[in-house]
């Protein structure tokens, strides 16, 4: 990772936290709503969605160059998306263990290489979710591996790595993770950050 630039530094005061009462919580999240004092010093509300997992992002790519794509119908938009191999994993546990596990259920396949290439904050002005993307090359397949989640009814696509690309950019795949990992890994490819021959497959 680069050195950070000095201008990337913070300005002004914190939020500041008062009283909170959790207002909704599930295994999955927890909804809070906090009293708070703006860094303008105004007192506000602040409803914040809180997660008890990781967000794990794996981007499966085969030594020619194509990329393991799934696909599912998700509920909060009530649409179809195809996306790289995502899950959550537990906050104790350690996140490339639960990568590799979300690769073998969800694709598939195990890696023999992996490699952590992104972090973001996922819409941070409302949750505290936090994903971790991953590389994962040396691919092979994984027998008699199954779903875990009774409410997931996953497709499988192979492509080249310039399709899902084009597919990304083009506003045909919308999911964020998904969209910043296949530029993350362009951007590798293009400044020799990956293996020249793995570079190479991915940009014919």
């Amino acid at each position: 990772m680069s050195q950070k630039p000095a201008w990337l530094k913070a300005h002004g005061k914190p939020w500041r936290r008062g009283e909170a009462k959790t207002v909704y919580e599930n295994p999955w999240i927890k909804v809070t709503e906090q009293a708070a004092i703006a860094p303008t010093g105004a007192p506000a509300t602040y409803g914040l969605v809180g997660f008890k997992n990781l967000a794990l992002a794996i981007l499966p790519i085969h030594a020619d160059g194509s990329v393991v794509l799934v696909g599912q119908h998700r509920f909060p938009f009530g649409d179809y998306s195809w996306e790289i191999p995502e899950g959550g994993g537990p906050k104790g546990e350690a996140p490339l263990d639960g990568a590799k596990r979300e690769l073998a259920e969800e694709a598939g396949l195990a890696a023999g290489e992996w490699r952590e290439i992104l972090r973001l904050q996922l819409s941070n002005s409302v949750t505290d979710e936090l994903a971790i993307g991953y590389l994962a090359t040396d691919l092979t397949p994984v027998q008699g591996v199954h779903h875990v989640d009774d409410t997931e009814d996953i497709a499988q696509v192979r492509v080249p790595f310039s399709e899902a690309l084009e597919a990304a950019t083009s506003g045909h795949i919308l999911d964020a993770l998904t969209v910043a990992m296949l530029l993350r890994a362009y951007h590798m490819a293009r400044e020799g950050h990956l293996p020249d021959a793995l570079a190479r497959a991915m940009l014919i």
